[in-house]
């Protein structure tokens, strides 16, 4: 495909993009789509062939100079998306309408917002949208697909891509920590009310009394051996939990050979023995916990681990934003605000475009509403300036 003087093409495996030149069209603050990250889950078997996620990456190119770049995947379930559309996939299915495969421009397994319509520093949002929603729709067109989504988008990008009738807005929710610029996580905790300061401290102060040592690692600190205990308490928690286990064991090995860069470890040792830990990365000022694991349930480990010691990093650090993954109302009480999530989504079929669009006027007034009740339950004085 061609539009004067760009081409448009897909590629099957991020490996036939030269490093250099799709990192070159990535975010500041957004670890998540770069060629190495993507590179692992595809090397590593987590995604491709048996996973229901096929990679087909589009690059839009001007002469021989990649400028622009989608993480695309070509998907026959919904699972490990975190924007959840089982419910339209029903309602197709009961109109007989076929709902697989579907188009999702996204980081698999990653509820964390970013970059998507990734960009040389000459094309802006709008600019970039200009030539990948076009895109987006021919591949769908010529692919046989029901549907494009675009998840996790930049406030930028959904403006950008929405503003092309294919596509709709969707407005979901999570919860995030936005600085306010404190010098210390005491100080941050002095903005909390009084019940919510002491339950933290008394979180604290149980994991503290626990006899685990915490340990706070980072790039070249990060064994591989970290990786494979990290693993192995990753799946073990996900049995217990019933949920599937996304990444391969052979994801955490490439991670330690070169992700370590990006990546923060903090593990719960009980002598020599790490029973706990959980895995986050960072990139510019933001940072982004991910996976956890522990070996059993212990008294506010997770608070400890997940939440409180990535706090206290991105205040020492002078990070804008920590970002904890997806759902999760207990993150309220514990220093993260409900924030408005963007998507946008397109579909094939004009009755399922409809009755997509009408659902979604109407959910965008709901989470407005969410988000507005549930601000006033987090753990903020009102003179917090919160």
């Amino acid at each position: 495909m061609t539009e004067a003087s760009f081409t448009v093409r897909i590629v099957s495996s991020i490996a036939r993009v030269g490093a250099d030149a799709w990192d070159a069209l990535v975010g500041d603050d957004d670890p998540f789509v770069e060629h190495a990250f993507l590179c692992a889950l595809e090397e590593s078997g987590s995604v491709g062939a048996g996973t229901g996620w096929h990679p087909a990456h589009l690059l839009i190119e001007e002469g021989d100079r990649l400028v622009a770049a989608v993480p695309l995947y070509e998907k026959t379930h919904s699972y490990g998306e975190y924007i959840f559309d089982f419910a339209w996939a029903n309602a197709a299915h009961r109109a007989r309408i076929p709902y697989y495969p579907k188009l999702v421009v996204a980081v698999p397994f990653t509820p964390a917002t970013g970059r998507r319509l990734l960009r040389a520093s000459s094309l802006d949002a709008r600019a970039a949208a200009a030539r990948v929603a076009p895109a987006l729709s021919k591949v769908c067109e010529e692919a046989g697909v029901s549907s494009v989504h675009a998840l996790f988008l930049a406030d930028d990008e959904v403006d950008a891509l929405t503003a092309h009738p294919r596509f709709h807005r969707r407005e979901t929710h999570q919860f995030r920590f936005d600085n306010p610029g404190v010098s210390s996580f005491d100080a941050l905790l002095e903005r909390f009310r009084s019940s919510a300061r002491k339950q933290v401290r008394r979180e604290r102060r149980a994991v503290a009394e626990s006899g685990l040592s915490i340990d706070v690692l980072a790039g070249e600190e990060i064994q591989a051996s970290h990786l494979d205990r990290m693993y192995e308490l990753y799946v073990d928690t996900c049995d217990r939990k019933g949920s599937h286990p996304y990444l391969t064991r052979a994801f955490f090995e490439i991670a330690a050979e070169r992700l370590r860069d990006r990546m923060v470890l903090v593990t719960a040792r009980d002598g020599a023995r790490v029973v706990a830990a959980s895995m986050s990365f960072e990139k510019g000022r933001h940072l982004y916990g991910r996976y956890w694991g522990a070996d059993h349930d212990y008294d506010a480990l997770h608070f400890e681990l997940c939440y409180y010691r990535l706090l206290e990093r991105a205040i020492s650090r002078g990070y804008a934003r920590v970002e904890a993954g997806a759902q999760g109302s207990h993150k309220l009480k514990r220093g993260f605000l409900p924030s408005v999530v963007y998507s946008a989504h397109a579909f094939a079929h004009p009755g399922l475009d409809a009755g997509v669009a009408d659902y979604l006027a109407h959910e965008a007034e709901e989470t407005r509403r969410v988000v507005e009740a549930l601000t006033p339950h987090g753990p903020y004085r009102r003179d917090a300036g919160l």
